[in-house]
């Protein structure tokens, strides 16, 4: 880190500012499910809407995560909106080498085979329309073909490197 001559302030790399910046970033946490010879799932915020019309959502995914794999020959996905109360699903759905799909986890399969986490706020099975590549990650776009907005709760939020609840 240097300091910066103009402002006084550090400067940081650009792979530092980027991590710095979004750290700051409060982001909706979701788990994206795949079906593969076994169910696979990750945690992700980085889930966002595309288009209305028709409607498109996307996601990121690492190449070197263990569900890319599923997930790079998926023709669905299945995107869960997690509320407060699932701050350990949540993280289950991120740790490295975790049972996921183990006993403390509810679900069962959804429409087009794909597997659907009980509990959630809501959750989309899409088509899997496109993937496209960006450095070391993939950006899935998906087309909404089924779900359920009905569930009960608040949102569960990430930020600062933690699982947080919505506040007034």
């Amino acid at each position: 880190m240097t300091a910066s001559p103009d402002l006084g302030t550090p400067r940081l790399s650009a792979p530092e500012l980027f991590r710095s910046v979004f750290r700051r970033h409060a982001a909706g946490v979701a788990v994206i499910t795949a079906q593969g010879t076994h169910p696979v799932g990750f945690t992700a915020t980085s889930l966002a809407s595309v288009a209305a019309e028709p409607p498109l959502l996307s996601f990121g995914v690492g190449k070197g995560s263990s569900s890319w794999p599923v997930i790079a020959e998926a023709e669905h996905v299945g995107v869960h909106v997690l509320g407060e109360h699932q701050r350990e699903l949540a993280a289950t759905f991120a740790r490295s080498g975790a049972d996921r799909f183990g006993p403390g986890t509810g679900w069962h399969t959804g429409p087009e085979g794909v597997p659907v986490l009980d509990g959630v706020l809501a959750w989309l099975v899409c088509r899997v329309v496109a993937r496209i590549p960006a450095g070391d990650h993939r950006v899935v776009i998906g087309e909404v073909v089924a779900g359920d907005p009905a569930g009960a709760g608040r949102p569960l939020l990430y930020h600062q490197g933690r699982f947080n609840a919505l506040r007034d």
